[in-house]
């Protein structure tokens, strides 16, 4: 795990994220691979939670696609300079807001919604130019299994990674050094992260 952290940090200091054609052509791949899946997708939910392939699509697949299409349309004007006004004493100075990623983000996923709350947060994270490390519930296996598969396949791991496990993972994890972690899941478990995150200044 550690091996595969450092990857993921040497790669982002490449450069290779930042370029928005780049977070594109990844974001299609993945669109394509979710419609190409959506039928094993769908027999995962129900296995991890009884969901039928309607309330799977519209409650979780579904939500990620839009998701992807909205930064596929929206993505060059979100990550584009914004010229700002500079204050006087600064003339003749030009002022601009750069759009810039966090770096090497965490994802931590709960069990009840187990696709949408791994992949919509990774949408946004490779949209905005970041590298992930994806930790799904071991709660919800199969469909972490079918996550990890799916990734696997558009991804490079030293861009996007998947990390199954339980509270072992988890504790390691939580004691490097990201540059973001979203987490999704219970009050006492947030709080736990809440308090690792610290410990490293982590957002």
């Amino acid at each position: 795990m550690d091996a595969l952290l450092q990857k993921q940090r040497d790669f982002f200091h490449t450069g290779a994220t930042l370029p928005v054609s780049a977070r594109v052509t990844y974001l299609k791949k993945l669109q394509a691979a979710i419609r190409q899946q959506q039928d094993e997708l769908c027999r995962v939910l129900y296995l991890d939670l009884g969901k039928s392939p309607t309330e799977a699509y519209m409650c979780e697949i579904g939500m990620c696609l839009e998701e992807i299409a909205y930064f596929l349309k929206h993505l060059p004007k979100l990550a584009r300079d914004k010229t700002v006004k500079t204050a006087m004493s600064n003339f003749p100075a030009k002022s601009i807001i750069r759009p810039e990623p966090r770096g090497n983000v965490l994802i931590i996923s709960p069990w009840n919604y187990p696709f949408l709350l791994s992949v919509e947060p990774l949408i946004d994270a490779v949209a905005a130019g970041n590298t992930v490390v994806l930790k799904p519930s071991a709660y919800s296996p199969h469909t972490s299994q079918a996550v990890r598969q799916l990734l696997q396949t558009v991804f490079p791991e030293e861009y996007v990674a998947v990390v199954t496990g339980g509270r072992q993972e988890n504790q390691h994890l939580l004691s490097q050094p990201f540059d973001y972690i979203f987490f999704t899941g219970s009050t006492a478990v947030g709080k736990e992260v809440l308090r690792r995150a610290a410990e490293n200044l982590t957002p």
